[in-house]
């Protein structure tokens, strides 16, 4: 990896994009950014707020606003909400400014890790369940489309899954060598 490289992270909520992230920083000498979080400094408030007071697409344009600008540094490892990958101008300032990373995690596993928040405003109305289903048959082909790289998150601590994701940009970094 070069110093200035970035690497993204997709994935549904509950896949573990900050925990990992803040590893994965620290690990690569890296600056660690949540675009959720930047959302919430910018803002004044957290993100249940906004999507209360803004709808969902309120929170979107914001989103990808932040993201727009995120995309444009050096040297990060930003960690994307899980829908970050609904909107096109995301998907593709992420895959044309860094490598895009897919943490993936089953619906049982997002289950688990999400089950005693209450910041996740999509998960606040319907069966947690059904939505994650629902919202998986959306994201994950565009997951698919944008990552680089995949890596399964279920079951595995933070530092296992920052290992595989490091052994993996090592060898995609030797392959863009070659060409």
């Amino acid at each position: 990896m070069t110093e200035q490289a970035n690497i993204f992270l997709i994935g549904p909520m509950g896949s573990g994009k900050s925990a990992v992230g803040k590893q994965l920083a620290k690990e690569l000498l890296l600056e660690f950014v949540d675009s959720d979080t930047e959302i919430e400094q910018r803002t004044g408030v957290d993100i249940s707020y906004i999507f209360e007071k803004e709808s969902e697409a309120g929170f979107r344009a914001r989103e990808r606003e932040v993201i727009g600008e995120l995309t444009e540094r050096r040297a990060i490892v930003l960690a994307t909400g899980g829908g970050a990958v609904l909107e096109p101008d995301n998907r593709r300032q992420l895959a044309d400014n860094g490598t895009v990373v897919y943490l993936r995690a089953t619906i049982a596993q997002q289950l688990e890790r999400t089950r005693h928040t209450r910041h996740r405003p999509l998960l606040m109305e319907r069966d947690p369940e059904t939505v994650l289903a629902e919202l998986m048959e959306i994201r994950a082909p565009l997951y698919e489309e944008i990552a680089d790289v995949v890596v399964d998150t279920g079951g595995r601590r933070v530092n296992a899954v920052v290992s595989e994701i490091c052994r993996k940009l090592k060898k995609l970094n030797a392959a863009a060598l070659k060409k």
